[in-house]
């Protein structure tokens, strides 16, 4: 009965209002609210604060700042292997395998389309048809900085707007196509294994999503927005394996998106490992 209240309550919940103001409160500079909301969250969570570049729960300026904190140099450092293709984000799999029919796995009894994740083209998703996907869960306790898998060079840009549901367990085993319904910034990027995509999905009380080449990603109008990133655009954007790529002001999920016979993935891994950023999530597949 409380996971069906649960679910209920996500539908019913007006999720981007709630979001609008978790998103001014998470922005507050008042001494007296921030360090009690960072230092409650800290505790509650268990975050590991000596990982981080700044240590000193009272030393962000605002519950943001810490919640997208750096970390100290060597804290993640990148799988060097030859062909290693790297995971995002820390977090634990939530899925991941071969993307078959059109559709990615979600939960027992669930998947989603590729075409409506990417945005609707049909051009765009016909790359990964038949590839490969892995979908990473940040919890509230991990770092929220997303990275490059590869080396890759920025195509382009697409916002797609959406509910703002939940993508814990629980959600993603109960509301159908989850991560298709919800806010998101797909990136698509060339790489040296043809095309990657790397979605940004935003979730409840996730104020944004930021990308490190266009700022504040999700814009006060809620359309369909792409930018283009070739040459004809503007200078080219490249970005290093293990480059930072964007982060979440909030928890949320990232999916990676490979086209097909390009990645195979560690064999050690499956729904529910822990991961971390820069760790060897897969390989080359030939």
């Amino acid at each position: 009965m409380q996971q069906r209240l649960f679910i209920l309550s996500q539908y019913l919940l007006p999720h981007h209002l709630l979001s609008r103001l978790i998103g001014c409160a998470a922005e507050c500079r008042a001494t007296w609210f921030k360090s009690r909301l960072i230092n409650w969250f800290a505790k509650q969570y268990q975050v590991d604060m000596s990982e981080a570049a700044v240590e000193q729960l009272d030393a962000y300026e605002h519950f943001n700042a810490f919640f997208t904190r750096a970390l100290k140099d060597g804290a993640r450092p990148l799988d060097n292997s030859a062909g290693a293709v790297l995971s995002p984000a820390d977090g634990a799999v939530s899925q991941l395998g071969k993307i078959e029919h059109g559709r990615i796995f979600q939960a027992k009894g669930h998947s989603f389309s590729v075409l409506e994740l990417l945005g609707g083209d049909s051009e765009r998703a016909a790359e990964f048809m038949g590839g490969e996907f892995a979908t990473i869960y940040l919890s509230p306790k991990d770092y929220h900085r997303v990275h490059m898998p590869l080396a890759g060079t920025l195509r382009e840009m697409i916002y797609v707007p959406g509910r703002l549901f939940s993508v814990n367990q629980t959600t993603a085993e109960n509301v159908p196509e989850l991560f298709a319904r919800n806010e998101r910034a797909v990136c698509i990027f060339d790489t040296e294994r043809g095309p990657m995509a790397v979605v940004l999905v935003g979730a409840m009380i996730v104020a944004s999503i930021e990308t490190v080449w266009a700022g504040l990603v999700t814009p006060p109008k809620r359309e369909l927005k792409t930018s283009r990133y070739d040459a004809a655009a503007r200078a080219p954007i490249e970005l290093a394996k293990g480059a930072e790529l964007g982060r979440f002001k909030l928890g949320s999920t990232a999916i990676v998106l490979f086209g097909p016979e390009q990645v195979q993935w560690a064999a050690e891994f499956g729904a529910g490992s822990p991961v971390r950023m820069g760790q060897r999530l897969g390989a080359n597949s030939l």
